[in-house]
């Protein structure tokens, strides 16, 4: 599935963030518990340096928490980077962040001094409701779909610490192609970006294989089929998403079972593991070594031009010719 969802908005956002990193102190990522890799932006790991990291894993409600403690222990293995987990409807963790805060700016912390520190994040992760929680006021607007914030703006949280706060921002080419079915099945692109089926059978296979019990007590099924499509058509007799001559509606079920997962009605779940995405970033490798040598080559193969054996040789005796006439012309006295 191609992921469409990169608009100008987004890529000026981008620059703003690079423009002001320079400015911060500390920078705070919003990821989504459930696809903590996934909802990672390379474009702000690449541009964050050796700059302090905290690293909130919103959304902890509608995660695996075992998976999410694994999570935790994985990110912070990175110099220089803390992690917390948060709920959008329990603030009592995000109050916590201001001393995570503090605690990366020791210097800053015990002198009469700003620290200023920047809060990214992907669409929809929740990054506008912890906002207003930590500033105590309604500050940033919030909704249920992707890009609500639009524009760069500073939030005094008081006690000597301003809030840069920046919209929610993909990058413009996710080169993991399971990272880009995990962003859609959390609810982080608009619907119109995606497609209900595509992104529906890839849940699918995923959910009954990692969480079988949960999708047998959900869709009051004994045994679970073995194949994804089999376990939609299944799911669509259970739920009525059936068509004129009682044909399977596939978008359907689809769209049920994407929205029933992003509400967290399936239980708590994560999308993603340490060790699958190790797995993935060793594919990625290898597909992208062989990709430069396909490239090499066909820059070769065109270099060198679609030549039969009889023209190459043709062509070699044609720059022997001109070699050897260019080697006369030197030694022939002027």
């Amino acid at each position: 599935m191609a992921l469409h969802w990169f608009p100008g908005h987004m890529h000026k956002a981008l620059k703003e963030i690079k423009e002001s990193l320079s400015q911060v102190d500390v920078l705070i990522e919003v990821l989504d518990a459930r696809i903590p890799y996934s909802s990672e932006n390379p474009e702000i790991a690449r541009i964050r340096g050796d700059k302090p990291c905290i690293k909130i894993l919103n959304k902890f409600d509608l995660a695996d928490p075992e998976m999410t403690a694994r999570w935790q222990t994985y990110l912070e293995s990175e110099r220089g980077v803390k992690t917390i987990t948060t709920t959008t409807d329990n603030p009592g963790n995000s109050k916590q962040i201001i001393d995570l805060i503090r605690q990366a700016c020791p210097r800053k912390s015990t002198q009469p001094k700003v620290i200023n520190a920047m809060i990214t994040g992907i669409p929809n992760v929740g990054k506008s409701t912890l906002i207003n929680i930590l500033a105590e006021r309604i500050i940033a607007k919030t909704g249920n779909e992707p890009a609500v914030t639009k524009g760069q703006q500073r939030i005094n949280l008081g006690s000597g610490i301003v809030l840069y706060d920046t919209p929610g921002v993909l990058w413009p080419k996710v080169e993991n192609p399971h990272s880009i079915y995990r962003l859609a099945s959390s609810g982080a692109v608009k619907n119109t970006a995606m497609e209900y089926d595509d992104v529906g059978f890839f849940a699918a296979d995923y959910l009954i294989q990692a969480y079988p019990a949960l999708m047998r007590e959900r869709f009051k099924m004994e045994e679970l089929p073995a194949t994804e499509l089999e376990f939609l058509e299944a799911a669509a007799k259970k739920r009525g998403a059936i068509m004129a001559g009682g044909r399977v509606n596939l978008h359907k079920i689809c769209e049920i079972l994407l929205k029933e997962l992003q509400s967290g009605k399936l239980g708590r779940i994560t999308l993603e593991s340490p060790e699958m995405v190790a797995q993935e970033k060793i594919e990625m490798a290898e597909a992208a070594a062989k990709k430069a040598a396909d490239k090499a080559k066909r820059k070769q193969k065109f270099k060198d031009g679609s030549l039969t054996p009889d023209k190459r040789d043709r062509k070699e005796k044609r720059t022997e010719k001109r070699e050897e006439q260019s080697n006369r012309m030197k030694k022939t006295p002027r």
